[in-house]
């Protein structure tokens, strides 16, 4: 196991199998010494965890739970990269994070939303998790998802 995967670790987490696509892609490419990965859903055991739109209000995901399910894409992410890399301990800098959430027109909180893959990838890899960030709102998702994030990394050769 890696030393980031122990640190996720001590955290409650654990590095899933990569999530299977739903359409004709890859979860992640090499090129060079960076990895990009797909978009990752808030996958859970092959399953979308929730979905629907994040906002306040009735029928609609609250941002502090939208938050969690951005943890899950980042762990996603995660697993797409180890599928790839094999050793997370290559991963030299979480380069860039792009998340977008399915709003509410009303919502304007997505940076806090992302903040959840945010964290996550910066608890994982301490340093090296430090990274540049969008987050963007979307009228709809995949599989009606509310939360989707795909990271690019650096990998030590």
């Amino acid at each position: 196991m890696s030393a980031v995967e122990d640190r996720l670790a001590e955290l409650g987490h654990v590095v899933p199998e990569v999530a299977a696509p739903v359409a004709a892609y890859v979860p992640a490419v090499v090129d060079g010494s960076r990895v990009y990965t797909s978009g990752q859903l808030p996958m859970v055991s092959g399953a979308l965890v929730q979905t629907g739109k994040v906002g306040v209000g009735h029928g609609l995901i609250p941002p502090e739970d939208a938050k969690v399910l951005a943890q899950t894409c980042a762990l996603n992410a995660i697993a797409a990269v180890k599928s790839v890399v094999g050793d997370l301990d290559r991963v030299e800098r979480v380069v860039k994070v792009v998340g977008f959430v399915a709003s509410d027109p009303a919502f304007t909180g997505q940076p806090g939303v992302v903040n959840g893959a945010s964290e996550l990838l910066g608890a994982a890899f301490g340093d090296k998790g430090v990274h540049a960030r969008s987050a963007v709102g979307v009228a709809v998702l995949p599989l009606d998802a509310p939360v989707e994030v795909e990271i690019i990394v650096h990998v030590a050769d």
